[in-house]
């Protein structure tokens, strides 16, 4: 009898090892993939944990958040000083040395290996990056967007200087879903080019095997404001539709589309000659660089023989970007459109596409005729480029990115944002 309990007893430990073994390697095998982590396997591997080593962690990011005076009044002490700047920047050369093994670049990196939830895994975005320097910036902004589902097609301007194309591929190639672009371009700055930059990223997008809900087009000094699953959560709530800035054109801009226009050693220049009417008597609407569209939309604007004539119309105005994609966000057929009745115009502050704070549309607070508050960083081309006094007044809108953002200027501003992205990321694992 006192044999047979030990047999038992044998026999239960042995099942105790092997069932135990079974659940060590299952666990593994979750790690890899990168689904069923435990939390605190999750937290070690993900939290935020200042990898850039820069004087920026010197900062009270939740002071600055909330807007408190002296913890802003110490962060812009600190950008103005060269030696805080310097130390802060990350030369190209860093990037092409640390990709050189990738698991380490994305590990030390702390980048999202796995899909932190089923939501976000059914829901795959397709982004366009235009790129033609500072890489500190592209990869702050790749890190904070970058989830294995998504997919990415950079394009980088053929004029960028070698290493930051160098630098940029070497990035791109640690990671499976993101690619440079088939074909990339000389970009003319308010010239045709800067379209047909997104236009070769949408072919090699929508000809991707990854079967994306959404296209978002970016630039190097763009940056999220929202997590990846806020961002799926509202880009559900469109139930298909478009959200980019279409709207009326004004008449002070009318010149652009009614002119002929020619690229001379690399400048936009104006011609004495006058453009022929658009094509089908599209009505040309204003709007802005960036947009946010289904895959339907983008499926028409690489077949539909109507916007086909309308492209090929578009390339000798000026500024084509910003007329292009809202006109054909009003063409009656295309997936997500809307209506070309002015009724349906919508502004850049309603979309949800890109926030830009623009000098003209600024004002003091409280002020009425202004759009939004007066611009807490510097100004480049009457654009704002954001300071860390912006950031509680950002977080507040109901934006998926905001432009423009630099490191050279204000690395502060990116750390703080970077970090609450990532605290609310890890927060809605729960």
């Amino acid at each position: 009898m006192q044999q047979l309990k030990r047999g038992w007893l044998l026999l239960l430990l042995k099942l105790t090892v092997v069932l135990g073994s079974l659940w060590m390697l299952s666990q593994l095998r979750q790690v890899k993939t990168g689904r069923g982590l435990p939390d605190i396997l999750r937290y070690s591997q993900l939290d935020y944990t200042d990898v850039d080593c820069g004087p920026e962690k010197v900062c009270n990011c939740s002071a600055i958040l909330q807007g408190e005076r002296e913890a802003l009044k110490q962060a812009k002490l600190l950008t103005i000083t060269k030696d805080f700047r310097k130390r802060a920047q990350i030369p190209d050369e860093y990037y092409i040395d640390a990709t050189q093994d990738c698991r380490k670049f994305k590990l030390s990196r702390n980048y999202f290996t796995f899909p932190l939830s089923k939501e976000e895994e059914d829901f795959p975005l397709a982004y366009s990056m235009v790129v033609h320097h500072k890489v500190q910036n592209f990869e702050r902004l790749l890190r904070a967007i970058y989830t294995p589902q998504n997919i990415y097609c950079i394009h980088v301007d053929i004029k960028s200087e070698a290493s930051v194309f160098a630098a940029i591929r070497a990035i791109a190639s640690c990671f499976p879903n993101v690619f440079m672009v088939s074909q990339a371009v000389n970009v003319v700055y308010s010239g045709w080019p800067r379209v047909q930059a997104d236009l070769n990223c949408m072919a090699d997008l929508y000809h991707a095997k990854t079967k994306w809900k959404y296209f978002i087009n970016l630039c190097g000094q763009d940056f999220p404001l929202k997590t990846n699953l806020e961002i799926v959560r509202m880009l559900r709530s469109l139930k298909g539709g478009n959200s980019l800035e279409s709207e009326k054109m004004p008449n002070e801009k009318k010149w652009r589309v009614t002119i002929v226009h020619q690229i001379v050693n690399g400048k936009i220049q104006r011609t004495g000659n006058a453009k022929e009417p658009p094509p089908f008597n599209v009505p040309i609407l204003s709007g802005n660089a960036y947009i946010v569209v289904n895959r339907g939309y983008i499926r028409s604007v690489l077949e539909d023989r109507r916007i086909q004539a309308l492209l090929k119309w578009a390339k000798d105005t000026y500024s084509p970007d910003e007329f292009i994609w809202a006109t054909i966000q009003r063409i009656p057929g295309v997936p997500g459109s809307k209506w070309p009745n002015p009724k349906h115009d919508m502004t850049d502050m309603n979309a949800v596409a890109r926030l830009v704070k623009w000098n003209l549309h600024e004002g003091s607070q409280g002020s009425l005729e202004a759009a939004y508050p007066e611009c807490q960083g510097n100004h480049v081309r009457q654009i704002c480029v954001y300071g860390v006094g912006d950031l509680q007044w950002m977080l507040e809108q109901h934006h998926l990115f905001a432009n423009k953002f630099d490191m050279d200027t204000d690395p502060i501003t990116v750390y703080c944002l970077e970090k609450y992205l990532r605290k609310t990321a890890l927060s809605e694992l729960h």
